[in-house]
C-alpha cells in the first residue's frame, strides 16, 4: 500500500517555538516537518498546523507555520477533540435525485462519498510524539482516517517517550513512514514535474 498524493492529507502538530529547544533532535524534527509542507504544496496536498495553548506556548515555527493553509489553535491535547476532522473531511453534499432509482452499486458509491472523507489518507507529525501527536493520531483512527506517521519529523523530549509513542501507534494500525518515504511516493516518478525540486529538499 502505497501513499496517493491525491488522496492525502498533512497535519503538523504543535512545532512551537518555546517547545522546540527542550525536544529531543528537535531541530532535525522540524527540519523535516517543513520539507514535508514544502512537498505537499508541491503536489497540492493541503496542510493543517495545530498549536497547543498558544498564548502560554506560543506560535508555531514562523517557517512551518506559513506553510500551514490553516493553523487550529487547541487545548485538548488531542487536535482530533478540538475539531480537527471536521477540518479534514469535507462537508457533506447534497444529494440531489432519487438515490433509490440508481443502480444498487452506484447508490453504495455515492454514500460513501457523503460519508467519508474524500481525502482519507492522514500525514501527521508533530511534538510531543507521546502525548498530543499520539492523542490525535489515535482519535484519527477512530474516526476511520487511515493514519501515515512520519517517525523522523516526530519527537519528544526524550527518546525513550517518542519511541514508545510509535510503538503504540503501529500497534494501534498506524503505518510509519520517513519524510523520503512520503516525498517519493506522492510523485511516484522521476518524471513528475516537482521531481527536482523535491530532490533537492530530500537530498
Amino acid at each position: 500500500m502505497l501513499l496517493d498524493a491525491t488522496e492525502s492529507q498533512l497535519v503538523l502538530v504543535d512545532y512551537q517555538e518555546r517547545l522546540m529547544p527542550a525536544i529531543f533532535e528537535g531541530q532535525a524534527a522540524l527540519a523535516n516537518a517543513i520539507r514535508l509542507a514544502q512537498i505537499a504544496q508541491m503536489v497540492e496536498v493541503p496542510v493543517w498546523g495545530t498549536e497547543q495553548n498558544p498564548t502560554r506556548l506560543g506560535p508555531n515555527d514562523a517557517a512551518l507555520r506559513a506553510l500551514c493553509d490553516r493553523t487550529l489553535s487547541k487545548m485538548h491535547f488531542s487536535a482530533a477533540a478540538d475539531g480537527l476532522g471536521a477540518w479534514l473531511r469535507p462537508p457533506a453534499r447534497p444529494q440531489g435525485g432519487n438515490a433509490r432509482s440508481m443502480p444498487r452499486h452506484l447508490q453504495k458509491a455515492r454514500a460513501q462519498e457523503q460519508q467519508g472523507a474524500e481525502r482519507p489518507s492522514i500525514v501527521i507529525a508533530g511534538c510531543e510524539a507521546h502525548v498530543c501527536l499520539l492523542q490525535t493520531a489515535l482519535e484519527l483512527i477512530e474516526e476511520e482516517f487511515e493514519v501515515w506517521v512520519v517517525t523522523d519529523a516526530c519527537s519528544s523530549r526524550t527518546e525513550r517517550s517518542r519511541d514508545a509513542a510509535f510503538d503504540r501507534l503501529a500497534g494501534a494500525g498506524a503505518e510509519l513512514v520517513t519524510t523520503e518515504m512520503v516525498a517519493f511516493e506522492w510523485l511516484r516518478s522521476c518524471e513528475h514535474s516537482a521531481f527536482k525540486d523535491m530532490l533537492a529538499l530530500v537530498k
